[in-house]
Protein backbone atom coordinates (compact mmCIF):
# COMPACT_ATOMS: atom_id res chain seq x y z
CA UNK A 1 0.00 0.00 0.00
CA UNK A 2 1.31 3.35 -1.07
CA UNK A 3 1.78 6.38 1.05
CA UNK A 4 0.32 10.11 0.66
CA UNK A 5 1.79 11.52 -2.19
CA UNK A 6 3.89 14.48 -1.34
CA UNK A 7 2.84 17.71 -0.92
CA UNK A 8 4.82 19.30 -3.37
CA UNK A 9 2.76 16.84 -6.23
CA UNK A 10 -0.28 17.53 -4.28
CA UNK A 11 -0.02 21.30 -4.99
CA UNK A 12 0.92 21.03 -8.52
CA UNK A 13 -2.09 18.91 -9.11
CA UNK A 14 -4.38 21.17 -7.34
CA UNK A 15 -3.27 24.00 -9.46
CA UNK A 16 -3.95 22.42 -12.60
CA UNK A 17 -7.11 21.34 -11.47
CA UNK A 18 -7.91 24.83 -10.64
CA UNK A 19 -6.81 26.09 -13.98
CA UNK A 20 -8.98 23.52 -15.87
CA UNK A 21 -11.97 24.51 -14.41
CA UNK A 22 -11.74 27.86 -14.58
CA UNK A 23 -10.76 27.55 -18.37
CA UNK A 24 -14.25 25.64 -18.78
CA UNK A 25 -16.25 27.96 -17.11
CA UNK A 26 -15.08 30.46 -19.08
CA UNK A 27 -15.25 28.32 -22.46
CA UNK A 28 -18.95 27.48 -21.37
CA UNK A 29 -19.94 31.27 -21.53
CA UNK A 30 -18.97 31.12 -25.33
CA UNK A 31 -22.10 30.03 -26.57
CA UNK A 32 -23.91 32.72 -24.41
CA UNK A 33 -22.52 35.56 -26.37
CA UNK A 34 -25.62 35.87 -28.54
CA UNK A 35 -27.92 38.72 -29.12
CA UNK A 36 -28.48 39.47 -25.50
CA UNK A 37 -24.93 39.80 -25.17
CA UNK A 38 -25.17 42.28 -28.67
CA UNK A 39 -28.07 44.07 -26.70
CA UNK A 40 -26.03 44.80 -23.69
CA UNK A 41 -23.14 45.97 -26.01
CA UNK A 42 -25.39 48.69 -27.93
CA UNK A 43 -27.44 49.62 -24.26
CA UNK A 44 -23.32 50.26 -23.10
CA UNK A 45 -22.55 52.29 -26.22
CA UNK A 46 -25.59 54.60 -26.60
CA UNK A 47 -25.64 55.84 -23.48
CA UNK A 48 -25.26 59.62 -23.12
CA UNK A 49 -23.72 59.40 -19.65
CA UNK A 50 -21.48 56.72 -17.78
CA UNK A 51 -21.27 53.00 -17.08
CA UNK A 52 -21.45 52.72 -13.51
CA UNK A 53 -20.46 49.26 -12.46
CA UNK A 54 -21.54 48.08 -8.85
CA UNK A 55 -21.10 44.52 -6.93
CA UNK A 56 -20.30 43.98 -3.50
CA UNK A 57 -17.79 41.45 -1.78
CA UNK A 58 -15.55 39.41 -4.67
CA UNK A 59 -17.63 40.76 -7.26
CA UNK A 60 -17.32 43.87 -6.33
CA UNK A 61 -13.49 43.58 -6.58
CA UNK A 62 -14.07 42.22 -9.97
CA UNK A 63 -16.70 45.26 -10.60
CA UNK A 64 -13.72 47.38 -10.50
CA UNK A 65 -11.29 46.00 -12.84
CA UNK A 66 -13.89 45.95 -15.18
CA UNK A 67 -14.64 49.62 -14.32
CA UNK A 68 -11.03 50.40 -15.10
CA UNK A 69 -10.49 48.28 -18.24
CA UNK A 70 -13.89 50.12 -19.95
CA UNK A 71 -12.70 53.86 -18.99
CA UNK A 72 -9.27 52.86 -20.01
CA UNK A 73 -10.54 51.47 -23.90
CA UNK A 74 -13.19 54.21 -24.56
CA UNK A 75 -16.09 53.88 -22.07
CA UNK A 76 -15.92 56.62 -19.44
CA UNK A 77 -17.07 54.01 -16.28
CA UNK A 78 -16.34 54.27 -12.27
CA UNK A 79 -17.19 51.65 -9.83
CA UNK A 80 -19.89 51.91 -7.31
CA UNK A 81 -19.66 50.48 -3.95
CA UNK A 82 -23.29 49.55 -3.28
CA UNK A 83 -23.06 49.71 0.64
CA UNK A 84 -21.66 53.41 -0.02
CA UNK A 85 -24.95 54.04 -2.47
CA UNK A 86 -27.13 52.97 0.38
CA UNK A 87 -25.39 56.16 2.34
CA UNK A 88 -25.23 58.62 -0.38
CA UNK A 89 -22.80 57.42 -2.92
CA UNK A 90 -26.35 56.48 -5.21
CA UNK A 91 -26.42 60.47 -6.03
CA UNK A 92 -23.46 60.50 -8.23
CA UNK A 93 -25.80 58.04 -10.70
CA UNK A 94 -28.06 59.83 -13.27
CA UNK A 95 -30.49 59.01 -15.24
CA UNK A 96 -28.65 59.27 -18.21
CA UNK A 97 -25.91 56.41 -17.25
CA UNK A 98 -26.39 52.77 -17.51
CA UNK A 99 -25.53 50.16 -14.63
CA UNK A 100 -23.99 47.21 -14.80
CA UNK A 101 -24.13 44.97 -11.74
CA UNK A 102 -22.42 41.90 -10.72
CA UNK A 103 -23.60 39.15 -8.33
CA UNK A 104 -23.42 35.51 -8.62
CA UNK A 105 -26.53 34.89 -6.20
CA UNK A 106 -28.35 37.94 -7.46
CA UNK A 107 -29.54 38.38 -3.82
CA UNK A 108 -26.78 40.43 -2.58
CA UNK A 109 -28.41 42.06 -0.15
CA UNK A 110 -26.43 45.35 -0.24
CA UNK A 111 -27.02 45.23 -4.01
CA UNK A 112 -30.37 44.24 -3.73
CA UNK A 113 -31.21 47.30 -1.52
CA UNK A 114 -30.49 50.01 -4.23
CA UNK A 115 -32.33 48.54 -7.09
CA UNK A 116 -35.57 50.31 -6.20
CA UNK A 117 -33.78 53.71 -6.60
CA UNK A 118 -32.17 52.37 -10.03
CA UNK A 119 -35.74 51.90 -10.87
CA UNK A 120 -37.15 55.17 -9.52
CA UNK A 121 -34.15 56.84 -11.84
CA UNK A 122 -35.28 54.22 -14.83
CA UNK A 123 -31.83 53.75 -15.03
CA UNK A 124 -31.01 50.57 -17.08
CA UNK A 125 -29.61 47.50 -15.91
CA UNK A 126 -26.99 45.21 -17.08
CA UNK A 127 -26.79 42.13 -14.86
CA UNK A 128 -24.03 39.40 -14.56
CA UNK A 129 -25.37 36.92 -12.85
CA UNK A 130 -24.96 33.63 -12.13
CA UNK A 131 -28.90 33.19 -11.80
CA UNK A 132 -31.35 34.88 -14.30
CA UNK A 133 -34.01 33.97 -11.83
CA UNK A 134 -33.56 36.15 -9.05
CA UNK A 135 -33.87 39.94 -7.92
CA UNK A 136 -31.23 41.18 -9.69
CA UNK A 137 -31.96 39.31 -12.86
CA UNK A 138 -35.93 40.34 -12.51
CA UNK A 139 -34.63 44.06 -12.32
CA UNK A 140 -32.55 44.04 -15.54
CA UNK A 141 -33.01 44.89 -18.53
CA UNK A 142 -30.72 42.93 -20.10
CA UNK A 143 -29.50 39.80 -18.14
CA UNK A 144 -25.64 38.13 -19.06
CA UNK A 145 -25.95 34.56 -17.90
CA UNK A 146 -22.16 34.04 -15.84
CA UNK A 147 -23.44 31.13 -14.08
CA UNK A 148 -20.59 28.26 -13.63
CA UNK A 149 -20.67 24.56 -13.03
CA UNK A 150 -18.95 24.62 -10.22
CA UNK A 151 -16.19 26.31 -8.18
CA UNK A 152 -12.38 25.85 -8.59
CA UNK A 153 -11.97 25.75 -4.59
CA UNK A 154 -11.80 22.36 -3.14
CA UNK A 155 -14.66 22.67 -0.75
CA UNK A 156 -16.86 24.35 -3.20
CA UNK A 157 -17.32 27.61 -1.35
CA UNK A 158 -14.92 30.45 -2.53
CA UNK A 159 -16.01 32.31 -5.79
CA UNK A 160 -13.10 31.32 -8.02
CA UNK A 161 -14.72 29.99 -11.06
CA UNK A 162 -17.62 32.49 -10.82
CA UNK A 163 -15.25 35.62 -10.09
CA UNK A 164 -13.28 34.07 -13.27
CA UNK A 165 -16.35 33.96 -15.64
CA UNK A 166 -17.61 37.18 -14.54
CA UNK A 167 -14.22 38.93 -15.36
CA UNK A 168 -14.11 37.30 -18.45
CA UNK A 169 -17.54 38.38 -19.39
CA UNK A 170 -16.67 42.60 -18.46
CA UNK A 171 -13.53 41.84 -20.73
CA UNK A 172 -15.72 40.89 -23.35
CA UNK A 173 -18.11 43.96 -23.22
CA UNK A 174 -15.06 46.15 -22.99
CA UNK A 175 -13.67 44.99 -26.61
CA UNK A 176 -16.47 44.63 -27.86
CA UNK A 177 -17.17 48.21 -26.92
CA UNK A 178 -13.67 49.29 -28.12
CA UNK A 179 -14.35 48.51 -31.12
CA UNK A 180 -18.08 49.08 -31.57
CA UNK A 181 -16.49 52.87 -31.03
CA UNK A 182 -13.66 52.76 -32.88
CA UNK A 183 -11.29 53.16 -30.47
CA UNK A 184 -7.15 52.90 -31.94
CA UNK A 185 -4.07 52.81 -30.88
CA UNK A 186 -3.77 56.99 -30.81
CA UNK A 187 -6.87 56.67 -28.05
CA UNK A 188 -5.57 54.29 -25.86
CA UNK A 189 -2.48 56.74 -25.99
CA UNK A 190 -4.28 59.60 -25.05
CA UNK A 191 -5.76 57.62 -21.80
CA UNK A 192 -2.15 55.90 -21.47
CA UNK A 193 0.32 58.72 -21.26
CA UNK A 194 2.60 57.54 -19.38
CA UNK A 195 2.89 53.81 -20.43
CA UNK A 196 5.05 52.25 -23.35
CA UNK A 197 2.49 52.69 -26.23
CA UNK A 198 1.65 56.08 -24.79
CA UNK A 199 5.03 57.30 -25.08
CA UNK A 200 5.46 55.67 -28.25
CA UNK A 201 2.88 57.32 -29.77
CA UNK A 202 2.55 60.92 -28.67
CA UNK A 203 5.97 61.93 -27.97
CA UNK A 204 7.53 63.79 -30.70
CA UNK A 205 11.13 64.88 -32.42
CA UNK A 206 10.43 68.13 -30.43
CA UNK A 207 10.38 66.68 -27.31
CA UNK A 208 13.87 65.55 -27.65
CA UNK A 209 15.78 68.05 -30.10
CA UNK A 210 18.82 70.16 -29.47
CA UNK A 211 18.06 73.45 -30.98
CA UNK A 212 20.21 77.03 -30.05
CA UNK A 213 23.51 77.18 -28.92
CA UNK A 214 23.98 73.13 -28.58
CA UNK A 215 23.16 72.94 -32.56
CA UNK A 216 26.59 72.27 -34.31
CA UNK A 217 26.32 74.54 -37.98
CA UNK A 218 28.77 75.93 -40.19
CA UNK A 219 28.69 77.87 -43.63
CA UNK A 220 29.55 76.51 -47.02
CA UNK A 221 32.71 78.45 -46.75
CA UNK A 222 34.07 77.48 -43.46
CA UNK A 223 36.95 74.98 -44.00
CA UNK A 224 36.95 71.54 -43.02
CA UNK A 225 39.42 72.22 -39.93
CA UNK A 226 37.29 74.30 -38.06
CA UNK A 227 33.65 71.54 -39.45
CA UNK A 228 35.79 69.15 -37.34
CA UNK A 229 36.43 71.72 -34.05
CA UNK A 230 32.49 72.23 -34.32
CA UNK A 231 31.70 68.29 -34.50
CA UNK A 232 34.18 67.92 -31.62
CA UNK A 233 32.92 70.73 -29.24
CA UNK A 234 29.16 70.03 -29.82
CA UNK A 235 29.37 66.45 -29.49
CA UNK A 236 26.86 64.86 -31.43
CA UNK A 237 28.80 63.35 -34.29
CA UNK A 238 27.39 65.61 -37.03
CA UNK A 239 27.62 69.42 -37.89
CA UNK A 240 25.00 70.41 -40.26
CA UNK A 241 25.90 73.18 -42.73
CA UNK A 242 23.81 76.18 -43.77
CA UNK A 243 23.51 79.38 -45.43
CA UNK A 244 22.69 82.85 -43.99
CA UNK A 245 19.66 82.51 -44.30
CA UNK A 246 19.63 79.65 -42.16
CA UNK A 247 18.59 77.30 -45.26
CA UNK A 248 19.94 73.57 -45.02
CA UNK A 249 22.25 72.81 -47.47
CA UNK A 250 24.34 69.19 -46.22
CA UNK A 251 25.65 67.51 -43.11
CA UNK A 252 29.04 66.37 -42.02
CA UNK A 253 29.41 63.82 -39.98
CA UNK A 254 31.79 61.23 -38.55
CA UNK A 255 31.35 58.88 -41.16
CA UNK A 256 32.35 61.61 -43.78
CA UNK A 257 35.83 62.57 -42.10
CA UNK A 258 36.94 58.95 -41.97
CA UNK A 259 36.22 58.38 -45.34
CA UNK A 260 38.27 61.49 -46.42
CA UNK A 261 40.85 60.61 -43.87
CA UNK A 262 43.03 58.95 -47.05
CA UNK A 263 42.64 62.56 -48.76
CA UNK A 264 46.01 64.01 -47.34
CA UNK A 265 46.44 67.74 -45.70
CA UNK A 266 44.38 69.20 -48.66
CA UNK A 267 41.45 67.53 -47.20
CA UNK A 268 41.77 69.64 -43.81
CA UNK A 269 41.79 73.04 -46.36
CA UNK A 270 38.75 71.81 -48.32
CA UNK A 271 35.22 73.54 -47.73
CA UNK A 272 32.55 72.50 -45.77
CA UNK A 273 30.49 72.35 -49.10
CA UNK A 274 32.60 70.37 -50.83
CA UNK A 275 33.04 67.80 -48.22
CA UNK A 276 29.23 67.87 -47.18
CA UNK A 277 26.87 65.33 -47.88
CA UNK A 278 23.79 67.07 -49.74
CA UNK A 279 19.84 66.03 -48.83
CA UNK A 280 20.35 64.24 -45.71
CA UNK A 281 17.86 62.21 -44.12
CA UNK A 282 15.70 64.61 -41.98
CA UNK A 283 12.41 65.24 -39.80
CA UNK A 284 10.07 67.71 -38.97
CA UNK A 285 9.58 68.57 -35.08
CA UNK A 286 5.88 67.21 -35.57
CA UNK A 287 7.35 63.22 -36.48
CA UNK A 288 6.56 60.92 -34.31
CA UNK A 289 9.81 60.06 -32.15
CA UNK A 290 9.32 56.70 -32.90
CA UNK A 291 9.31 57.20 -36.56
CA UNK A 292 12.73 58.97 -35.96
CA UNK A 293 14.76 56.16 -33.98
CA UNK A 294 13.14 53.60 -37.31
CA UNK A 295 14.41 55.93 -39.82
CA UNK A 296 18.04 56.32 -37.83
CA UNK A 297 18.17 52.00 -37.36
CA UNK A 298 17.24 51.91 -41.12
CA UNK A 299 20.03 53.77 -42.66
CA UNK A 300 22.55 52.95 -39.57
CA UNK A 301 22.74 57.03 -38.49
CA UNK A 302 22.81 58.05 -34.94
CA UNK A 303 21.87 61.65 -35.52
CA UNK A 304 18.44 63.48 -37.80
CA UNK A 305 18.63 66.83 -38.86
CA UNK A 306 15.40 68.37 -37.80
CA UNK A 307 14.03 71.07 -40.85
CA UNK A 308 11.12 72.96 -41.69
CA UNK A 309 10.32 74.63 -45.12
CA UNK A 310 13.77 73.87 -45.84
CA UNK A 311 15.14 75.78 -42.61
CA UNK A 312 17.08 74.38 -39.94
CA UNK A 313 15.36 74.22 -36.22
CA UNK A 314 17.15 71.34 -34.52
CA UNK A 315 18.98 68.01 -34.50
CA UNK A 316 18.23 64.91 -32.71
CA UNK A 317 20.46 62.01 -31.60
CA UNK A 318 19.19 58.50 -31.27
CA UNK A 319 20.45 58.43 -27.85
CA UNK A 320 18.29 61.05 -26.40
CA UNK A 321 15.29 59.61 -27.91
CA UNK A 322 15.95 55.98 -26.18
CA UNK A 323 16.28 58.25 -23.12
CA UNK A 324 12.40 59.30 -23.31
CA UNK A 325 11.55 55.61 -23.18
CA UNK A 326 11.45 54.74 -26.80
CA UNK A 327 13.95 51.81 -26.66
Amino acid sequence: MSGPSHPHDQAILQGQRVLEIEAAGILDLKARIDDTFAQAVTLLETTTGKVVVTGMGKSGHIGRKIAATMASTGTPAFFLHPAEGLHGDLGIVTRKDVVVALSNSGETAELVSILPSLKLLEVPIVALVGRADSSLGRAAEVVLDVGVKEEACSLGLAPTTSTTASLAMGDALAVALLDRKGFGEQDFALSHPGGALGRRLLTRVRDGMHTGDELPTVGPDTPMREAIVEITQKRLGITTVIDDDGRLLGVISDGDLRRHLTDGADFLDASAQQMMTASPKQVTPDTMAAEAVVLMEQHAITSLVVAQDGKLVGLVHLHDLLQLGLG
